[in-house]
């Protein structure tokens, strides 16, 4: 998996815009990526945006944009990003898709946000694949691409060289995981906080399909309520015990939880504390056991078995790569 091997200091991001492209979508990896705060010593990046033609791109916003590298660019990419596509799934021009292809097959990392996942499909870079996309297009995708396999529950796929979100702001979600993988947590919390983002949501697309809000004041106490928990992710927490904090019977602690959250208490608190534990690693010399302790996992026997669950490798591996990261 690309991400168990030391990166290169500088990476070029090609994204690809099209004609009538949603300028929020064409605006997520370059917000990510781009951001004043990735620079650091361990990493920068280089973003091109491209199109099949170099020229004025009309968008669905009403106004125009000028682009000026056509997907030369893409063939000097480390990291491939397909924003989206247009909604109605249509055939994508030859030239992008052998571009696509060629950055894949000499090791760039392709990246398929929303309907993205669409031209990567027609490319045949998705099959045998699991993969996610906008909820509305799902079943269209696995219709149209019946060689893959679309997740509709999840916010975005980490499949190593290839990544697909789901709709709209997931492509955030996917971005900052990206950086995550790249460069650390540290990183991606300082970009998530810059532009006014979670660092790491949790639930599924579809929290976000027709769910009633909670009610300010309900969203109020689940703000204090997380930010406490979060400063003290080394001690046990029941659901009763917060439910207790929060003024709630444990019924509607539960369910209001899952609507401000869009997962479970005990999912939320174990990615909180593997984010927690990915920091300690990266900038101290604590032992492995008592970065366990301190994140919350109790032993370094728990920590490791949920690095490999979720992390696929160990925390000393994982400490290890971001050092060499840093030092070369």
């Amino acid at each position: 998996m690309p991400a168990t091997t030391p990166a290169a200091r500088h990476k070029k991001v090609a994204v690809i815009a099209f004609e009538g492209i949603t300028p929020f979508h064409l605006s997520v990896p370059c917000l990510v990526f781009g951001s004043r705060v990735v620079d650091t010593d361990a990493m920068s990046f280089a973003i091109t945006v491209c199109a099949p033609q170099a020229g004025t791109l009309s968008t669905s916003a009403g106004f125009a944009i000028a682009i000026d590298a056509d997907l030369s660019a893409v063939d000097e990419a480390d990291i491939i990003v397909m924003p989206s596509w247009h909604a109605d799934g249509r055939s994508a021009p030859d030239n992008l898709l052998d571009s696509v292809r060629r950055g894949h097959a000499r090791g760039a990392t392709v990246v398929g946000l929303c309907l993205g996942a669409f031209p990567l499909a027609q490319a045949g870079l998705l099959d045998g694949r699991t993969v996610a996309t906008h909820w509305e297009a799902a079943d269209r995708l696995a219709q149209q691409y019946p060689r893959l396999a679309v997740d509709r529950h999840v916010l975005y796929v980490d499949d190593g060289d290839i990544l697909t979100s789901a709709g709209v702001a997931a492509g955030l979600d996917c971005c900052l995981h990206l950086l995550r993988r790249l460069c650390g947590a540290e990183v991606a919390n300082r970009v998530a906080k810059h532009i006014l983002v979670a660092p790491h949501r949790d639930g599924g697309q579809a929290q976000f399909i027709e769910r009633p809000l909670p009610d300010d004041a309900a969203a109020g106490r689940f703000a204090q309520l997380l930010e406490w928990v979060g400063e003290h992710l080394h001690e046990e927490h029941s659901i009763d015990m917060l439910a207790e904090r929060a003024a709630m019977s444990r019924r509607n602690f539960t369910r209001h939880f899952r609507l401000a959250t869009g997962t479970s208490f005990k999912q939320w608190l174990q990615n909180q504390r593997l984010v927690h534990a990915q920091r300690l690693l990266e900038a101290g010399d604590l032992s492995i056991e008592r970065v366990a302790h301190a994140a919350g996992f109790g032993t370094a026997l728990s920590l490791r078995q949920h690095f490999k669950a979720t992390l696929r490798t160990s925390p000393s591996d994982y400490r290890k790569r971001f050092r060499e990261r840093t030092e070369t």
